[in-house]
């Protein structure tokens, strides 16, 4: 299949990564969970409860900014394709196409 094929079926995500082991992101992940696991041996049942509404509604945060770059790098890369494709400042002509007007 090809990349629009793809895209029509829905087997484009780009949500589906996986992380390396051992990378910078894989080390933070590690330190969140520890983080999280010694906090929550720490917390009353309400501190729990206080400290997962913040942790879900910061996922909410995290989630509609990664939205937002991601439609604007779209649309940054939609507008390179549009001007180096589609403009034509008309000062200079192609010396293959002999098309000299």
């Amino acid at each position: 299949m090809n990349f629009l094929e793809d895209f029509y079926y829905g087997n484009i995500d780009p949500q589906a990564r996986g992380v390396r082991r051992n990378s910078k992101l894989d080390k933070v992940v590690a330190l969140l969970v520890k983080c999280e696991e010694l906090l929550s041996e720490k917390l009353t049942r309400e501190e729990k409860q206080l400290f997962l509404a913040y942790v879900s509604a910061y996922c909410e945060l995290l989630s509609t900014c990664e939205n937002n770059a991601f439609i604007s790098g779209f649309r940054l890369g939609a507008q390179f394709a549009y001007d180096a494709f589609l403009e034509d400042d008309g000062q200079t002509y192609d010396l293959l196409k002999n098309n000299i007007e």
